[in-house]
């Protein structure tokens, strides 16, 4: 709940009718379908949509106020008359401030995620594992870039203990700008991968981007750092905040030891912290990938006030902690849905996790991995190899998928035991056609292909 006068020195708006400061709104949106009664919607104009054409629909919805750009008033009011208008210079500008002055009135401990692989699951753990003693406000969705966090942000309230938002950037200063609004005092980076080479040149760019939310941290913050990965751990001389890793290395401020990974029935290892030590047996986390993702979110817990065996009894129990899902195919198959995005470590990964999954035939479903530039046929060429050491079949989506198919033939798999397609709907037809009781299937792709869309035509039971 956020009241006008709040909104109105927060954003530097005007107002285009009288209405009272006391005036409070519900929730503050920019996506007019989404508008509940009483909610405030901010109409921001972008690369493909003006929100200004959406003022009448989220009134219809039920909007008690719109902010607007500066001389829009006029035509809307006509359309409109019952909607209170607040006339800001720039809406996305507004939409920012007015974040980072309600972010000022909450004097509570904000986590800030980032990293190229892992944000999402890292969110979720941490805070599951958080809510174990403390009152979580997390990033709703993946809500982490200019327009997602600020609106994280104004979810907080009285009753939030601590808040834990994903923040991402696809170029520099963009992760400053994020951290000038939310203010972080901890900030968590998960690793430096190939995500967004194509827009930021090489890692070392990538690496640079990441820092600025480590940079960003005030003197008595905590960076929380992934110290198995070299550009990750040296983002320690960026901030004069107390830095942590966590990892694998004997060098870690927290490890893990130990580690086996049983497929489908989790992970087990030790976490080693000041001399203490605390073994885990079958945490419901898939892939040895994960052990990072647990790893990060006990550090926070940790220094936010958990006891170590706090920690580990929250990490062995069931949260959120990864987009990664197994559920029921067709014909009495089985579905590793990893669809909702892809690169080339978290492929690799998720091939681990077919490759330890019970199954009468082991099948692949791979799309293309984008913005990956100048690495971009060495790492489809990597995930191929994988692809033939691990599975019996491949379906690839998308022309640079197919590089994927080429390397998996070089390195053995059988021409046969390949599909090539461009559309996911030809995609569909195949598999529901292929599978079988027994078999499993992974799917995967980057997030512009959307592959859920397969994975939800392909669940259920017989045809």
């Amino acid at each position: 709940m956020i009241e006008l006068a709040d909104v109105l020195a927060g954003t530097g708006g005007t107002l285009s009718t009288p209405a009272a400061m006391s005036l409070v709104f519900g929730q503050v949106r920019i996506d007019s379908r989404a508008i509940e009664p009483g909610d405030l919607f901010v109409a921001i104009r972008g690369e493909v949509h003006d929100g200004h054409r959406f003022v009448p629909a989220a009134a219809a919805q039920g909007a008690r106020a719109a902010i607007i750009r500066r001389g829009r008033a006029g035509e809307l009011a006509a359309t409109v008359p019952e909607l209170i208008l607040i006339e800001v210079d720039d809406t996305l500008t507004a939409l920012g401030d007015l974040a980072a002055h309600w972010r000022r009135k909450f004097p509570i401990p904000i986590v800030g995620i980032t990293g190229s692989v892992g944000k999402s699951s890292t969110k979720e753990l941490t805070a599951g594992l958080l809510g174990t003693r403390l009152r979580v406000l997390k990033s709703p969705k993946s809500y982490n870039n200019e327009f997602g966090l600020p609106l994280s942000v104004l979810l907080l309230g009285p009753e939030t203990d601590v808040a834990v938002l994903e923040m991402g950037t696809f170029g520099p200063g963009e992760l400053a700008s994020l951290a000038a609004i939310a203010r972080p005092t901890i900030a968590v980076v998960t690793n430096v991968g190939h995500t967004h080479l194509e827009r930021m040149g090489s890692q070392d760019g990538i690496a640079r981007a990441k820092g600025e939310l480590v940079a960003a941290l005030p003197p008595d913050g905590t960076a929380i750092l992934n110290g198995d990965d070299p550009r990750v751990a040296a983002m320690a001389t960026l901030t004069a905040a107390r830095a942590l890793t966590y990892g694998r290395g004997e060098g870690c401020d927290l490890r893990a030891s130990d580690l086996v990974d049983h497929g489908l029935d989790g992970l087990s290892f030790t976490i080693h912290w000041r001399g203490e030590c605390r073994a885990l047996d079958r945490a419901p986390l898939l892939g040895a990938h994960s052990v990072y993702t647990a790893l990060a979110a006990a550090t926070t817990g940790l220094i936010l006030g958990l006891t170590l065996d706090e920690v580990a009894t929250g990490l062995g129990q069931a949260h959120e902690a990864t987009r990664l899902l197994v559920v029921p195919g067709v014909n009495g198959s089985t579905i590793i849905d990893d669809s909702y995005n892809a690169a080339p470590v978290s492929a690799l990964a998720a091939l681990g996790i077919l490759a330890r999954t019970p199954a009468r035939r082991r099948l692949a479903v791979l799309g293309d991995m984008l913005e990956l530039g100048g690495y971009e046929e060495e790492a489809h060429r990597i995930v191929g190899r994988e692809v033939a050491r691990v599975a019996d079949g491949l379906l690839t989506i998308g022309a640079r998928a197919r590089i994927i198919a080429d390397e998996a033939v070089a390195r053995g798999l059988a021409p046969d035991r390949i599909g090539q397609f461009e559309r996911k709907e030809d995609v569909i037809v195949a598999l529901k056609a292929e599978l079988r009781e027994g078999d499993a299937v992974l799917i995967k792709g980057s997030r512009g292909l959307a592959l859920e869309d397969v994975v939800a035509a392909l669940r259920g039971g017989r045809r």
